[in-house]
Parts: C-alpha cells; structure tokens; sequence
C-alpha cells in the first residue's frame, strides 16, 4: 500500500509519458531475454530507424537498428541457455514476432571480431541503470 501511495505521489508530481520513464511504449520492439518458463529477464530496445551509433540489421526479413552491445547482449544470454526473441509491445501485452535472432545476426555480421564479453565489458553502465531494468520488468510483467 505505501508503494502505490508513492507511486501516485510521483506521477502526480512529475507526470510524463511512459516512454520518457524508460519505460516501452506501444509499438516499441525489443529483444527480450526469458527463462525456461517464459519469465522476463532483460531486454534492449531495437529501433526501426537510422541513428547515431546504430547499426542495420535484419530479423526474419525485417529491417532493424541496433546497437553492437544489443548483438553481444543478444549472443551472451544465449550462451546463459536464456531464450531471446525479438518482440512488439502491444500495449496490452507482448507479441513475439522473430524467433532466435542470435542466429540471424552475430558480432561478425557487424564486422566486429571480438567476443561478445568484451564488447559488454567496455560499455560504461548508466547510475540508474539498476532502476530503469526494474521498471522495464515491471512493465514486461503485466
């Protein structure tokens, strides 16, 4: 009860849109990292336009932007026995739409030749990073 108390005393004082909070909005697509028993693990928002430090690629004939870590992330939660699929947040719930696309695109397509470890390793990782994934999780629950 004091969590949804403080919850609403926070939207009420900073109201903004779900997608400025780090959380998915609708229509967004994100590879999502799940156990044995479909559980959210993590995710990486994939993107469907051209920006700055992404990279094109292809998942079950549709074009993407990622970022290389997204590929390394994707490749390392395989190698955890982690299932990885791309997905559409529908709002109302998650459709996946690209079955294993660490088969599809690897480091390698991206012409990077290191192992996936050491291209996460060098990514410096954001203070709020711990409560962005808890929210995100929060929302892949629903």
């Amino acid at each position: 009860m004091k969590r949804l108390a403080l919850l609403v005393l926070l939207l009420g004082i900073a109201p903004v849109s779900a997608g400025a909070q780090g959380l998915p909005d609708p229509g967004d697509f994100y590879l999502i990292s799940r156990n044995a028993d479909g559980e959210f693990l993590g995710s990486h928002k994939i993107f469907r336009r051209s920006s700055d430090g992404l990279r094109q690629v292809t998942y079950c004939n549709r074009e993407y932007w990622v970022r290389p870590y997204t590929v390394a992330w994707t490749q390392l939660e395989v190698e955890k026995n982690r299932e990885v699929r791309v997905e559409f947040n529908r709002s109302k719930g998650w459709r996946p739409i690209c079955e294993q696309p660490e088969e599809q695109v690897t480091l390698k397509d991206l012409g990077i030749d290191i192992a996936p470890g050491e291209v996460t390793d060098d990514i410096a990782e954001p203070d709020n990073l711990a409560s962005r994934f808890s929210a995100i999780g929060s929302a892949f629950r629903k």
